[in-house]
């Protein structure tokens, strides 16, 4: 499985395999790609982990209510593996905690 991070408000758009553009008729069935219960929160936004099959090379993300003059659509061609995922996710804790403990202290 590979994995990436989408900020709330973000959807999924078209989906790149290895032969090209994901054809429903040819695969017969849409890509296997699932949010996951488990996100990240930041100052700004949250972000919601994703899991996609193997095959999936490249994935296509756009605002659910684009702003005008904004970012129409971004293209995530660096999806992550599980280890990269305990790592990011492990850092948010220990960043987390150093945030509290600093709050702690003061």
């Amino acid at each position: 499985m590979k994995y990436f991070f989408l900020t709330d408000g973000w959807t999924i758009g078209r989906v790149w395999a290895s032969d090209g553009l994901w054809n429903e008729a040819a695969w017969r069935r849409k890509p296997d790609i699932e949010r996951l219960n488990l996100q990240l929160v930041t100052e700004n936004e949250t972000l919601w982990l994703y899991k996609v099959e193997e095959v999936v090379l490249t994935i296509e993300v756009k605002p659910e209510y684009p702003a005008p003059n904004a970012i129409a659509s971004v293209v995530l061609k660096r999806l992550i593996t599980a280890p990269q995922v305990i790592e990011r996710l492990s850092f948010a804790a220990a960043h987390c905690q150093v945030k509290n403990a600093q709050l702690l202290t003061e």
